[in-house]
């Protein structure tokens, strides 16, 4: 990585559970609702990370790998407003819901036969609250699923720098869980992911950055104030980011993602909320000094077709290098 890009992946989890929400004298049907980090609320019952729901949102830079022997800790913040929700596609009702969400990180670098691997923890945490006409939804402060991850380098090209890694995701149901609470951050289920990143140099200063991920989860046998099953189909996601590297320690970047997927039953009733979101970030990222980097990203999802509609979301990013 050198001087420049070194980020990371992250994900979080905010579940929301709404019954029926009304639009005048029409009572719309179940509409669940996720809520993600860098994250954002996102749709379909689980998750925030979820950024939509489970997907696994990745930054700029995220598959360049260090040195064997570097560690790495970072903080991440993203503040983000939903300000309608959708069913369809079409809007069913207004109102606010804001989330502010952190994410503790530590990866650390090693060589194993030749390849560099770098297992990782994740610990999110974070608040959320409904506002406005979705006031109701009430507020919780609590500490998310743990995630853990490592990604191995199949292709490390510092030369030409291209990069090609694989990275499996496990979430295990440590968060805070309340069946009966609308607003959450633990989803009381397992989640397993893949996730596939490629880096390389298009010019001596534009660089591309291309993932694609798959999630499945197991079922949460006590969803809701009965305490039913619910499952979810797999979900899927592509990212794409573009970097200019303005000079060796401040690049600018814009990126890209589409989520897709994640129906979910509920007492084996298929709850019609499949995801289908894309979204965009713009900002820069900055070494003020050999091992600190600054990150500051703005965007929004431009539609979904079910769930809270994300119209705000900046995120910052703390990077060390030991």
């Amino acid at each position: 990585m050198g001087e420049d890009q070194t980020c990371v992946s992250h994900g979080n989890q905010v579940v929301w559970q709404h019954r029926r929400l009304e639009s005048g004298s029409r009572s719309k049907p179940l509409v669940e609702i996720r809520a993600g980090l860098a994250g954002a609320l996102f749709v379909a019952v689980l998750c925030m990370s979820p950024r939509l729901a489970h997907a696994i949102n990745v930054d700029a830079g995220d598959y360049n790998p260090l040195p064997p022997g570097a560690d790495v800790g970072l903080l991440y913040y993203e503040h983000s407003r939903a300000d309608q929700i959708n069913s369809s596609g079409e809007r069913v009702s207004g109102g606010d819901i804001v989330s502010d969400v952190g994410i503790a990180r530590f990866i650390h670098f090693m060589d194993v036969d030749g390849f560099t691997v770098d297992p990782q923890i994740l610990l999110p945490f974070g608040r959320a609250q409904g506002r406005s006409s979705l006031s109701s939804l009430g507020q919780t402060t609590a500490v998310g699923d743990a995630i853990f991850a490592a990604t191995v380098w199949l292709i490390n090209r510092p030369a030409s720098q291209t990069y090609f890694g694989l990275t499996p995701f496990i979430y295990a149901p440590t968060g805070n869980y309340h069946p009966g609470r609308e607003l959450d951050f633990g989803e009381h289920r397992w989640k397993f992911a893949l996730q596939a990143g490629f880096t390389t140099a298009l010019t001596p200063h534009i660089l591309v950055d291309l993932t694609a991920d798959a999630t499945v989860f197991t079922p949460n046998n006590d969803y809701g104030v009965s305490g039913g099953s619910l499952r979810e189909s797999p979900l899927f996601q592509t990212q794409a980011w573009l970097r200019y590297q303005l000079i060796s320690t401040l690049d600018i970047r814009a990126g890209f993602s589409y989520v897709l997927g994640g129906t979910t039953t509920v007492n084996g009733v298929s709850q019609s909320n499949r995801q289908s979101t894309p979204s965009w970030l713009v900002g820069a990222a900055w070494f003020p000094a050999k091992n600190w980097q600054l990150m500051a990203l703005y965007g929004r999802q431009t539609s979904t077709e079910n769930g809270p509609l994300t119209t705000q979301q900046i995120n910052f990013r703390l990077l060390k290098v030991f």
